[in-house]
């Protein structure tokens, strides 16, 4: 299915945003309500269920954080995220310096959290039971953890050089978090630790640093602004703006070498892509310019590019349920790329000499009359 995604004539995603979509989370309960973040602070929610019945249809946007809300971001939404256990709350962040958490029934936040820069990035953990904490990336080098049950901010984790880029918890333990900086680390924490860090990843897996007068491990040679996990929290996947994807083994932190070739990355931001889940082989759909690159991951081969937007795509999140994908972009679009239903064409019978009438084999009767027999 993944292999056979299009951009799909038959489904629309309502226009809202009046300007760039810069993000996007599509809730894990029930995969059916889509949150879209965009540049103008705007926030909106979709539901994505075809109640139409008929085949063509829109995606409703059920409701928004607009800008004449009273509390609407007041610049780029860069993150939304749904609660991960369920849908009565969400969250935001953005370069307004807030991360804000909201009552979806309502649209009021429940709670804003300040900080002193810009907010590139910010995740909750999609297994954690014993915590609710949030992680937060800024233009800070420290990152911060916000805890939703008691409102304080006060625990941070120290140990990069500069702006954290992207932040990302564990599918696997639920206290084990990843962040990736300018300063071309990926660091591993377990929050649990006075000192944090478990791990820094290093491109060379040890190798190179020996020799080299920078001893300092490195994941990427610029900056990382990408990172996601794969959906059994095995493995790793980061993005640097030195044109490379790498691949880690998350429990020993080794860079696996599979080779993605150049894949192109100008972002100055956090890089939002997506992991497929559930498919054999994993994919990895990658924001590239204006289309999409799609990556299997453990071979590094890449697979096709899907082309549909007018401008450079932002985002991307996958629906495990249907293997769909929906991605935001620049031009204010948001698509939906699902996979074509291919007729199946019954064994005895050649593609060349079926009539055009042919019909679908699952129609047809199969029924022989008396007559046929003989």
């Amino acid at each position: 299915r993944v292999l056979s995604l299009e951009l799909n004539k038959d489904r629309d995603v309502e226009r809202i945003h009046g300007s760039g979509v810069n993000a996007l989370d599509i809730e894990p309960v029930e995969g059916r309500y889509m949150l879209s973040g965009g540049s103008d602070g705007v926030i909106v929610l979709y539901d994505l269920e075809n109640l139409t019945r008929k085949p063509s249809y829109t995606c409703k946007a059920l409701c928004s954080v607009g800008r004449s809300h009273p509390d609407v971001h007041k610049f780029s939404v860069e993150t939304v995220q749904w609660y991960p256990h369920d849908t009565g709350m969400f969250t935001s962040s953005s370069f307004d310096k807030t991360l804000k958490i909201w009552d979806t029934n309502t649209l009021q936040p429940a709670d804003v959290f300040h900080f002193e820069g810009t907010v590139y990035s910010h995740h909750m953990s999609p297994v954690a039971t014993k915590h609710c904490l949030v992680a937060v990336g800024t233009r800070s080098p420290k990152v911060q953890l916000c805890d939703l049950k008691s409102g304080s901010c006060s625990h941070i984790l120290q140990g990069h050089r500069q702006e954290v880029l992207a932040v990302s918890w564990s599918p696997r333990h639920e206290y084990v978090l990843a962040t990736a900086s300018a300063d071309s680390r990926v660091k591993l924490w377990d929050v649990r630790r006075a000192s944090g860090c478990l791990t820094t990843l290093d491109q060379h897996n040890g190798e190179k640093s020996k020799a080299s007068s920078e001893a300092a491990n490195t994941a990427h040679n610029g900056r990382v602004n990408g990172l996601c996990y794969t959906s059994d929290g095995l493995h790793l996947l980061t993005i640097g703006t030195d044109d490379r994807m790498r691949l880690w083994n998350s429990s020993t932190g080794e860079n696996t070498l599979v080779n993605y070739g150049k894949v192109c990355n100008e972002s100055r931001k956090g890089l939002k892509f997506a992991i497929s889940y559930g498919c054999n082989p994993e994919f990895a759909f990658v924001p590239y310019g204006s289309t999409i690159a799609v990556y299997t991951i453990f071979t590094g081969e890449l697979i096709t590019m899907l082309r549909g937007h007018y401008s450079t795509v932002n985002c991307c999140v996958f629906q495990p349920n249907f293997q769909e994908l929906y991605s935001g972009s620049k031009d204010c679009n948001i698509l939906a790329w699902i996979p074509a239903l291919r007729e199946p064409v019954p064994d005895d019978v050649s593609e060349k000499s079926l009539p055009q009438q042919h019909l679908n084999p699952a129609y047809e009767d199969a029924w022989s009359s008396s007559d046929d027999e003989g």
